[in-house]
């Protein structure tokens, strides 16, 4: 194992797993707004298990021009224009996000992140499309591969959504909370490590 580079840096390849959930006011990237924006960095503890890092959590502004679903709207219940919000733009969010995140990639050793997420497809493509909006050049992000936790449950746990993955798991999930990105960006993390670790436990085991 290369002395500059932390276990992490040799479980996925390189790849520094980052989870990520964001809420936005319809399923169209390009012109529908992000609203939330959610990430937790990935780490591994002494004993080569997967735990949750630094964490981050914004409410963000809508960039100028978004349309708005009202059906998304009442789904999530956010006002965008809400002023006790606390929004910032999209562009300091992302690059606040992004920066700590790629001082993690030095940190570690390892060569880019790569975004975990459910349907990992929806947010890995409102990022990606945020971030060309707001010319940020330095994304930390494998462009188009990820992780993702509705496919890694339906593995695991027979389960695609995530409040009954989650169940299924015996992990702690309140439905009046979710559609938040704070809290499912809390509770994917979990079960993503849940998954990585039981992986790890059993491969040792021989029972792979």
């Amino acid at each position: 194992m290369s002395a500059d580079k932390l276990p992490i840096a040799h479980r996925f390849r390189g790849y520094l797993p980052v989870v990520v959930d964001l809420e936005t006011s319809g399923f169209n990237r390009e012109t529908d707004a992000l609203l939330e924006c959610a990430a937790v960095i990935v780490t591994m503890n002494d004993s080569g298990l997967l735990v949750p890092g630094e964490r981050f959590f914004y409410n963000i502004e809508p960039f100028e021009g978004a349309n708005f679903e009202q059906a998304s709207l009442e789904f999530t219940g956010i006002d965008p224009y809400n002023p006790l919000r606390m929004a910032v733009p999209e562009s300091q969010a992302l690059s606040e996000i992004f920066r700590a995140i790629r001082t993690e990639i030095k940190r570690t050793g390892c060569n880019r992140a790569i975004m975990v997420a459910h349907n990992a497809s929806f947010d890995l493509g409102f990022m990606n499309t945020a971030a060309e909006r707001c010319n940020l050049k330095r994304n930390p992000f494998h462009l188009f591969s990820s992780f993702d936790t509705a496919t890694l449950c339906g593995l695991a746990y027979g389960q695609t959504v995530l409040a009954r993955a989650c169940a299924a798991a015996d992990i702690e999930f309140e439905s009046e909370e979710a559609h938040s990105a704070r809290y499912d960006c809390d509770k994917t993390v979990e079960m993503f490590c849940t998954i990585v670790n039981k992986w790890r436990q059993f491969s040792s085991q021989g029972n792979l």
